[in-house]
């Protein structure tokens, strides 16, 4: 399709939108390496990221195939750092502090102590109360404490397990935990609280364009790296406003890996786990440009995968951002939102496609 369009004719732009949204991927990705088509279509002229170098059969969106990209990840991290799925965690875990490496055990003493007698609430919610903690060696956490029914003890210790051999930048990083009567879980504390706040919260600051952007590269980053980089592929986890945090310098990072219900993906095979985190990633996308609460779900994957929603897309945009956004870069995003949320189960895209792709086409990068 791609090789028939003639690039020279300006175009409004929801023709444009509508002739991208029917593109595939990749040859969305032929279509944005060409110079003429940008300063035809009325997007914009301005290229920022680097391009993906062409092959002979197109652009190149594949990544190393998952064998490849361990085998690389052996040659960065020992072997030890990989990780245990709690789907598929077997072996006793040990209940002393030394048999979970990387995670300091705290007392209950300590953690009283540390959050001053549990006096400062950070927020309370359906996963437990979050207290803010300052501690004598000078780190400042989020304390959260496990409900009871939560988590049994066993599956308490093999998340402690599972989150304590988790390092990337763009994860909440677990500091330590307290096993007992009452368990809690230490975490990094994340100076801008959750991104839904910044999204739905009239009295928070909007956040900007380019801020939104890095965000939805940020998550992608993390995604791939709990699919491609760990062994076994940890696929339990919930991608949504609420579950990302944001530093004090605004830097994205994903929460609560290893609480999605393990009875709801453990009988999943690898495409329809793949299919649910691309699913939702699409829809984070959407929160991103619409600055909508997604709780009707159905109504705004509707909107988005009919014909002739490229003549309502700025009426979409969130209110908050004006027009104080790149039209090219929104046109990269909706296309990808529409690929991650098609009904029918498109294998073919995955999450190192879609990051590779907004890294090339956004002017953004992953540190």
């Amino acid at each position: 399709m791609v090789d028939q369009i003639d690039l020279d004719w300006p175009w409004s732009l929801p023709f444009v939108l509508l002739l991208l949204l029917s593109c595939s991927l990749s040859q969305l990705a032929s279509l944005c390496h060409s110079e003429s088509f940008w300063e035809n279509s009325g997007l914009g002229s301005i290229r920022d990221g680097a391009p993906i170098a062409p092959t002979d059969d197109g652009p190149n969106l594949a990544v190393a195939p998952p064998v490849e990209v361990r085998r690389i990840q052996d040659k960065l991290l020992p072997k030890d750092l990989f990780l245990l799925d709690n789907c598929h965690l077997n072996s006793s875990v040990k209940r002393k502090s030394n048999g979970i490496p990387f995670v300091k055990s705290f007392t209950y003493k300590q953690i009283n102590k540390a959050t001053s007698g549990f006096g400062v609430i950070l927020e309370s919610g359906p996963q437990g109360t979050i207290y803010k903690a300052q501690f004598p060696n000078g780190l400042v956490g989020a304390v959260r404490r496990v409900r009871s029914h939560q988590l049994q003890n066993n599956s308490f210790l093999k998340n402690v397990q599972l989150l304590g051999r988790l390092h990337h930048r763009h994860l909440v990083k677990l500091k330590g935990f307290c096993e007992g009567k009452d368990r809690f879980l230490v975490f990094d504390y994340m100076e801008n609280g959750r991104l839904k706040d910044y999204l739905h919260d009239p009295l928070k600051t909007p956040l900007d364009w380019r801020t939104r952007l890095q965000i939805a590269i940020d998550i992608a980053a993390a995604l791939e790296y709990l699919q491609y980089f760990c062994e076994p592929p940890i696929y339990n986890v919930s991608i949504s406003s609420n579950n990302i945090f944001l530093d004090e310098n605004f830097v994205a990072k994903l929460s609560d890996v290893g609480f999605v219900d393990c009875d709801l993906i453990c009988n999943d095979n690898t495409e329809q786990r793949n299919r649910r985190l691309v699913f939702q990633f699409g829809m984070l996308l959407l929160e991103l440009i619409t600055g909508q609460s997604l709780l009707n779900e159905a109504e705004i994957v509707h909107w988005i995968q009919e014909s002739g929603f490229a003549y309502s897309i700025h009426k979409m945009v969130d209110t908050d951002l004006g027009d104080s956004y790149d039209s090219k870069e929104l046109g990269n995003l909706l296309v990808v939102a529409r690929l991650c949320t098609k009904a029918e189960n498109d294998t073919s895209i995955s999450i190192p496609q879609i990051l590779r792709f907004l890294q090339g086409h956004t002017g953004h990068s992953t540190l």
